[in-house]
């Protein structure tokens, strides 16, 4: 088959390799019919995340099932299915609590309670690395999807890709992040980023009561489509003083809850590349201690981008005199799919509205240069095997 195959740091090439195939009673076989590449794909393809092997990448994919395992009697082939991006038993401690991203079973090699940096991470990812368990990712073919009987879901006819594909992540993550911020009805929620998470924390802001909403990104086509797509109001970073701005717009109290959607890989200066070196860092902090300053006192920062590795001089000091709540983590997918697709079967959102670009996998390369580098007003790209 045909798969987008990381080689090694800036390398992605789509290639021939083997076939999967059902190797476990639990098992799917998935002809994959839309797929995208992600944010976190970048923490891969920029080394941020370390892999040492060729893998094929990509955690947002759907499809049709082609075959089943023994053991997996809810599925057929020929259903179509979204599929979610965290790998889950749906039978250990951490599933039973629906915390299915710190699945105790999908990642045998490398799970542990620790959460280091290298070693005793959470549950298994699709496309992430070795160190969430090895798994080929969605940007080919066809995949072998593990556990299918508890993490697939079926799609309605009626529905095209495009309106479910996000489901797999990014919309579940922007959900996830505004469910962690408690909110009660009428507050202002600050989205640091705008790009798909971002977005998507955007929809989800509205949907879940918010009174004010406002976008932070320093690319105005970013903020453009966030205006024109989820009728939010927008900072520029690069044009003014951010955290001020949001004070002034909150009567000098800050933001009610200040979402991080950018993590590590937000723009850096020279000082702070200097920096991250001499500290063995991955990254910067820059956003997350920008929503410190941005949330009022007793206030919430819920935290989805991406963070690899400890930073110096964390805002310790200024979380405890706020007294802020934090929330981090992966998306609780398997939580909140099923309400999800209803919204969109419903039409209560539109997920869709974020595609820039749809290409055919053959030019997955150049799809990852010109997302990363953020060409032709890239803000999602969907592809096409």
């Amino acid at each position: 088959m045909k798969a987008a195959v990381f080689h090694k740091i800036g390398d992605i090439r789509v290639e021939n390799t083997a076939d999967p195939r059902v190797e476990d009673p639990r098992d799917a076989l998935i002809r994959v019919t839309s797929t995208a590449i992600c944010g976190s794909d970048l923490h891969i393809y920029d080394g941020f995340i370390p892999q040492l092997q060729n893998e094929v990448l990509g955690h947002e994919f759907m499809g049709i099932v082609e075959d089943v395992g023994s053991g997996v009697t809810n599925l057929k082939k020929g259903d179509r299915v979204v599929v979610p991006f965290t790998i889950a038993c749906g039978k250990c401690f951490f599933c039973d609590h629906n915390l299915q991203m710190h699945c105790q079973n999908s990642n045998p090699e490398h799970y542990g309670p620790d959460g280091g940096l290298l070693t005793e991470k959470g549950g298994g990812l699709f496309g992430y690395t070795d160190l969430y368990g090895g798994y080929n990712g969605g940007q080919a073919e066809y995949v072998r999807v593990p556990y299918a009987d508890y993490g697939l879901r079926h799609v309605p006819e009626e529905l095209t890709d495009e309106q479910v594909l996000f489901l797999t992540d990014i919309f579940p993550t922007g959900w996830s992040s505004i469910e962690w911020g408690e909110l009660r009805g009428g507050e202002t929620v600050a989205i640091f980023g705008s790009g798909p998470v971002g977005l998507m924390a955007q929809k989800s802001a509205w949907i879940q009561g918010a009174g004010r909403v406002i976008a932070i990104d320093p690319l105005n086509y970013r903020l453009e489509r966030a205006k024109r797509v989820n009728k939010v109001e927008t900072i520029n970073p690069n044009e003014v003083d951010v955290v001020e701005a949001i004070r002034q717009m909150t009567q000098g109290r800050g933001a009610d809850v200040c979402v991080d959607a950018v993590g590590m890989e937000a723009d850096r200066s020279l000082l702070d590349k200097a920096k991250a070196v001499l500290n063995l860092e991955k990254g910067t902090p820059k956003v997350l201690e920008l929503c410190m300053q941005a949330v009022r006192r007793g206030g919430i920062v819920s935290v989805v981008g991406v963070y690899g590795t400890p930073f110096d001089n964390f805002p310790v000091g200024r979380m405890f005199d706020k007294g802020v709540t934090v929330r981090f983590g992966q998306s609780q997918v398997h939580k909140n799919i099923d309400h999800l697709l209803d919204l969109v079967v419903q039409g209560k959102v539109v997920l869709d509205d974020i595609i820039s670009h749809t290409l055919p996998l053959s030019e997955a390369a150049r799809a990852y240069d010109m997302f990363k580098n953020k060409e032709d007003d890239c803000t999602k790209v969907v592809l096409k095997p």
